[in-house]
């Protein structure tokens, strides 16, 4: 046994030796705590030896892992190119910002990026504090580094294109996304925010090719489609859409908002009985009571007045401000008396469409759950309603006109109410921008102080 605790001592002492010089060559001192755990390793032998005993399985166990198996494993680490003292220290790093504890794991990484600026690790992990604090320049900062070491790290891509997005550069965010995703087409995360963010500044058609690219690899995904057929609806590519929402809806039922499209569509191609069918899809969440209004539309104009006027009381009863919206309604024109519910008929009316402005400012907020185009959602809900609402005005005013002019005029009237809703839209976005802005802000000086 005495041989056996000579050649122990003469290898803890050769891997005792080699961690000292490398604390000395690379002046650092992550590698102290290693060279604690063999001396105690050592002395532990020294002590059998000098009492002579011969130590429990346990105790030969520990002195082994620490002054032999422990550091033999750390020189194989660093020999295959993984440098431990990163390793330590984004791991202390990461336990300490586990418990709450950011400016301590902020300060042993900006040490460890300050002493190894190609550490990769340091720089990702330095990059989600400074994201998690609200420095998002500085995490952006960190997350360039990370990727300049690893050209191959598409997730800080991402990041770095989601925090321009934030800080409002939403040129450059496009211009990172578009490199990601062709890079790496079947990066979906990436995919969907340049599809977002394409969409908020009107650029349906890139939009459209960047979801078409993102199906290849994801071609059961009902959130493309649905955003597909939001880009198409945008587009006044009705047939297109159509095709869009159904592959959504069959593949999704409870995706009520392509339900809800899909009756719209059908309105403007006069098919009332498939209309009525969608929108009875509907009827659940926050399409309601306007599911509920569309059917009493539809009933009105198949001429089912009983079906129509209890379909517009519950939409009413829903949604009150519905009310100002069938008083001019003219499918509604015969049933206007018998609406119960009890609000002033004749009050002021606002226009339809700033009353529907007013629910989309409720319902832009980007989801963060869901890859719908949250934004364009409900504009494209009230782009539909809108051309419904001109082709009826259409329609009446010109039964005596020529089929040819009417189809006409309904084109031209529609790509006016295309515009006028896209900058309404787009006012309205810009105040909910900035309000979303200040909150931030605020919640900013609030975790400071």
């Amino acid at each position: 046994m005495l041989l056996e605790k000579v050649i122990f001592n003469l290898l803890a002492f050769s891997l005792f030796i080699i961690v000292f010089f490398k604390i000395i060559r690379k002046n650092d001192t992550n590698y102290i705590f290693l060279l604690i755990l063999q001396a105690l390793g050592i002395t532990i032998s020294f002590f059998e030896i000098s009492i002579g005993i011969d130590a429990i399985l346990i105790i030969k166990a520990v002195r082994y892992m620490l002054s032999i198996f422990l550091p033999l494993a750390i020189i194989v680490m660093e020999f295959t190119g993984v440098n431990f003292s990163e390793f330590v220290s984004v791991m202390l790093a990461k336990v300490l910002f586990l418990f709450g504890d950011t400016k301590a794991a902020k300060a042993i990484l900006v040490k460890l990026v300050t002493k190894y600026p190609n550490s990769y690790l340091g720089h990702q992990n330095l990059g989600k504090i400074y994201e998690y604090e609200g420095g998002m320049r500085r995490a952006i900062d960190e997350y360039v580094a990370a990727v300049d070491i690893k050209k191959n790290d598409y997730d800080s891509y991402y990041k770095i294109a989601n925090l321009l997005k934030e800080l409002g550069k939403k040129d450059e965010a496009i211009e990172m996304l578009d490199n990601l995703v062709k890079n790496k087409p079947d990066y979906y995360e990436g995919s969907c925010l340049l599809g977002d963010l394409l969409c908020e500044q009107e650029r349906f058609k890139e939009a459209a090719n960047v979801y078409q690219s993102a199906l290849k690899y994801k071609p059961d995904d009902f959130e493309l489609y649905y955003n597909l057929g939001i880009v198409y609806t945008r587009l006044s590519d009705f047939q297109l859409a159509k095709e869009m929402y159904e592959k959504a809806a069959e593949i999704n039922h409870r995706l009520y908002g392509a339900h809800y499209n899909l009756g719209q569509i059908a309105l403007i191609e006069k098919d009332l009985d498939t209309a009525e069918q969608y929108f009875e899809n509907s009827l659940y969440g926050e399409l309601e009571a306007m599911s509920y209004y569309q059917l009493a539309k539809v009933c009105a104009l198949k001429g089912e007045k009983d079906k129509a006027i209890n379909f517009i009381n519950k939409a009413i009863e829903l949604e009150p401000k519905l009310l100002k919206i069938a008083a001019k309604d003219r499918a509604f024109k015969d049933i206007k008396e018998y609406i119960t519910v009890s609000v002033d008929m004749t009050s002021k009316e606002e226009p339809a469409h700033e009353v529907q402005e007013e629910e989309l400012d409720e319902k832009v907020v980007y989801d963060k759950k869901t890859h719908i185009l949250k934004r364009e959602e409900r504009a494209a809900q009230i782009f539909l309603e809108e051309t419904n609402n001109l082709i009826d005005e259409i329609s009446e005013n010109t039964e005596k006109e020529e089929p040819a002019k009417v189809i006409e005029a309904s084109e031209k009237e529609t790509k006016r109410s295309s515009m006028i809703i896209d900058t309404e839209r787009l006012k309205k976005l810009e105040e909910i921008d900035n309000r979303e802005e200040q909150e931030k802000e605020a919640e900013k000086v609030e975790n400071e102080e």
